[in-house]
């Protein structure tokens, strides 16, 4: 994973959230979580040529190319709810969380979790074609598919083109 590209510098959480364990401390309600006491994401609004500069966004998708499922959910919906939910942005956005909920949800080992949540996120994604805030979006679901093969096939990656 060490080569793939990167598109913010903000550093990543210590662990990577995994809910359902109790090894782990939930990262925003538990004392002893990475985002706890941090404010959480915040934008006034979104649009679709905002992306190139939008750090929640672009944090998101740092934290979803390195395994980050959770927290790419937990930056993303900041964007999301700016996006606005019914928006062509937001169902998109919502598309990309509910992949990572899938993606979690397969290191899970949670069948069901894995093909209603990507088959959702996929269904959303469909809002738009070509590229789409910065990503591909037919190379995108053919990683996401790629993903479902075998338990142990390599996770999805987003490589964002910029304008």
């Amino acid at each position: 994973m060490t080569n793939i590209q990167r598109y913010t510098d903000e550093p990543f959480p210590s662990y990577r959230y995994l809910p359902f364990r109790g090894d782990m401390p939930h990262p925003r309600n538990d004392p002893e979580g990475h985002s706890y006491g941090k404010e959480e994401d915040y934008l006034e609004s979104f649009a679709p040529d905002d992306w190139p500069t939008c750090h929640p966004y672009l944090y998101g998708v740092d934290l979803f190319n390195y395994g980050y499922w959770w927290e790419a959910h937990d930056a993303w919906e900041a964007v999301w709810l700016a996006a606005g939910r019914d928006t062509q942005a937001g169902l998109f956005i919502q598309g990309l969380i509910q992949i990572a909920a899938g993606q979690l949800k397969r290191v899970l080992r949670d069948p069901a979790g894995i093909r209603v949540l990507t088959q959702s996120g996929l269904e959303k994604l469909s809002v738009a074609e070509g590229t789409f805030l910065g990503i591909n979006i037919e190379e995108f679901k053919v990683s996401v598919l790629g993903s479902m093969v075998t338990k142990d096939a390599d996770a999805p990656t987003i490589h964002l083109e910029f304008p």
